[in-house]
């Protein structure tokens, strides 16, 4: 199953509707999720370009996706030591080296937006140990967690702030770079699912 797009904490959506698709990925069935997003790099090593496997993440949304009603998907309180699975984790890091490919580790900060962080905001996330910033996936992943879903997140490093000299950046801008990365992307999560199916 693939999703065109997701909806968006920041759209008005609710985190119940933000997170429905995942519910229905596990009332069909579905064992794995594959998340990406395109983000803002805090890390000093990155590039515009990168792709950042997501090692785990800092939920700094106002609201919490598991927030009312307990689903009988999972228990009330739970365990999220292991966000992102790590035996996936490393798979990818050997298709990559397989292919050549560049990619970097790092904790996601998920944020609410829809405004680009500024310099002082990417500063702080950086101090709080998080390499890159965006506007998703954290509540899609706790929803998958509480399902007793696996994931694998990825992100796009887009633009890149906190540092010393503030960039300007556009949405336009953003949408390029995820374009240029994205099939190299589609190529580690393509021998994923190969190799995952097998």
């Amino acid at each position: 199953m693939a999703m065109q797009g997701r909806f968006h904490f920041y759209e008005g959506y609710s985190m119940k509707e933000v997170t429905f698709p995942i519910r229905v990925m596990y009332e069909l069935g579905i064992k794995t999720l594959f998340v990406s997003n395109a983000s803002g790099g805090m890390n000093p090593d990155f590039k515009i370009g990168d792709l950042m496997i997501i090692t785990d993440h800092i939920n700094f949304f106002p609201e919490h996706p598991l927030r009312g009603k307990n689903y009988p998907t999972g228990p009330r309180f739970p365990d999220m030591h292991e966000p992102y699975d790590h035996a996936l984790i490393e798979l990818a890091d050997k298709i990559a080296e397989e292919k050549g490919i560049r990619v970097m580790h790092g904790v996601y900060v998920g944020v609410q937006g829809p405004t680009f962080e500024t310099p002082a905001e990417y500063r702080m996330y950086r101090a709080m140990g998080g390499d890159a910033v965006g506007m998703s996936t954290v509540p899609e992943v706790i929803v998958a967690n509480h399902c007793g879903i696996k994931t694998f997140g990825v992100s796009v490093i887009t633009d890149l702030g906190g540092f010393d000299v503030p960039v300007a950046v556009s949405h336009e801008e953003v949408q390029e770079a995820a374009n240029k990365a994205q099939p190299l992307m589609t190529q580690i999560m393509r021998e994923m699912i190969r190799l995952t199916k097998a």
